[in-house]
């Protein structure tokens, strides 16, 4: 399931947020995360939608911080659309290094 056509630089960031307003619940949480890997630091980020924290499925450099943003958000769009009718389903989301 794609999000929703748009020219935005965000659109799973987007979808989410739209999505979440149509079901009435609170706007997604994002937060970003480091891990240093020798001289080099990896970012991630995770989003909390409806009780639940999803993970980005990659780490990226940083310059890509809102890849990994939209990463995140990406799989809490996908697992709140197939929990939809029942959002207390649990997360099907996995942390990748």
């Amino acid at each position: 399931m794609a999000p929703k056509a748009n020219t935005s630089k965000t659109p799973w960031q987007d979808s989410l947020e739209s999505t979440c307003h149509d079901l009435q619940i609170a706007a997604p949480v994002f937060q970003i995360v480091s891990d240093r890997r020798g001289g080099r630091t990896a970012w991630s980020s995770r989003v909390t939608v409806y009780g639940v924290t999803h993970d980005a499925r990659f780490w990226y450099d940083g310059k890509n911080v809102n890849n990994a943003k939209e990463d995140a958000a990406e799989v809490a769009y996908k697992w709140l659309n197939g929990a939809s009718s029942n959002p207390s389903s649990p997360s099907t989301t996995r942390s990748a290094w």
